[in-house]
């Protein structure tokens, strides 16, 4: 996926300062990082118990990491083993990352998929077979019951145990994404019945302007409301969408490539998720920034970061809903929107 930055650049200044503002604000943010690392090898959350076991936070942090250059950074000596050696540790009996508590699960798939991309990125290969067929498993599709009528046909959810109909849970682009961006990156074939099928899942979030909405099943997940009998589009979606699009296999020149991507250029801000209509009361527009900052920064958007650094090098979001108050994750964000297009 490190492409995307490079084939999809839009020239958009977000705060007029110079490169290496950018630079110096991506190493201070990765040292933060490196400093928060347990002795375990692991990042822990002191915002959410949910999140302290650290099974979906260390690869997600990881993975961020290993997106900054060593020209801007060097990685402190042993830092990356031990992160894979916690993971590799936490990995269960099917494939699983996020399940050491089963009456805890710390977002299985989330944290699976985005191991399976450290893991790739940090060339540490040999548990991410095992864990391609868990998230294989998982997905909302025939060998589960599920048929194409359904709309939840080619998604996936948060992982656990696995699901025959007719009960969901919660299933969303998001985590739909992040599944295929680990498939992609480790090597499954574009022409796999697994991207088929997703792709089925991406049409049907797919709104009238071209832009993408979150869930065809959970009907409060699609934050913007409703437009007429459809469901708006946003920001943070829509950047979802065309990831997964780009993850499925999909040309630059693909016309739901350029449609979407179109769309997040004309409705790109960088104060805020783009996508809500004045007066609609929602305070999603601010809690989701970190999350569009890396998503949009991955597909050649500018976004105004560095500003709202901090002096310890992290950064904070005042809204809880996405949990970006916790610095772990918005500072984890923060590097991967900053980092985009430097390697």
């Amino acid at each position: 996926m490190r492409r995307v930055a490079a084939v999809l650049v839009l020239a958009l200044s977000a705060c007029g300062r110079p490169a290496p503002d950018r630079d110096t604000a991506l190493r201070r943010a990765a040292e933060f990082l490196w400093t928060r690392q347990d002795r375990d090898g692991g990042w822990h959350s002191e915002t959410y118990g949910l999140l302290k076991s650290g099974q979906s936070l260390t690869p997600f942090v990881l993975r961020a990491l290993l997106e900054v250059p060593e020209s801007v950074l060097a990685r402190p000596a042993g830092g990356v083993d031990r992160a894979v050696e916690f993971i590799r540790r936490h990995i269960d009996a099917e494939g699983a990352l996020g399940r050491a508590d089963p009456a805890l699960l710390d977002y299985p798939n989330y944290a699976t998929a985005l191991a399976v991309q450290a893991l790739v990125r940090a060339g540490r290969r040999d548990e991410v077979h095992r864990m391609v067929a868990c998230l294989r498993r998982q997905q909302f599709a025939e060998h589960l019951g599920w048929n194409e009528d359904h709309p939840a046909y080619g998604a996936w959810g948060m992982g656990g145990p696995e699901r025959p109909p007719p009960h969901t849970g919660h299933l969303d682009l998001s985590m739909t994404r992040h599944v295929l961006e680990a498939l992609h990156d480790a090597g499954v074939d574009p022409n796999d019945a697994v991207f088929r099928k997703a792709e089925v899942f991406l049409g049907r979030c797919r709104a009238r302007d071209s832009g993408f909405f979150f869930s065809t099943v959970i009907v409060d997940g699609n934050k913007a409301g409703k437009e007429g009998d459809t469901y708006r589009s946003y920001g943070t979606a829509t950047a979802d969408g065309l990831l997964s699009l780009l993850a499925l296999g999909a040309r630059p020149d693909n016309p739901r490539v350029t449609a979407a991507r179109s769309w997040l250029v004309s409705h790109h801000r960088t104060d805020f998720v783009p996508g809500f209509p004045d007066g609609l009361e929602s305070d999603w527009r601010t809690g989701m920034f970190f999350y569009y900052a890396a998503a949009g920064a991955r597909l050649g958007l500018a976004t105004a970061l560095v500003d709202r650094q901090r002096a310890d090098g992290s950064f904070r979001n005042s809204s809880f809903l996405m949990k970006e108050d916790d610095p772990l994750i918005a500072t984890g964000f923060a590097v991967t929107a900053l980092a985009a297009g430097r390697n």
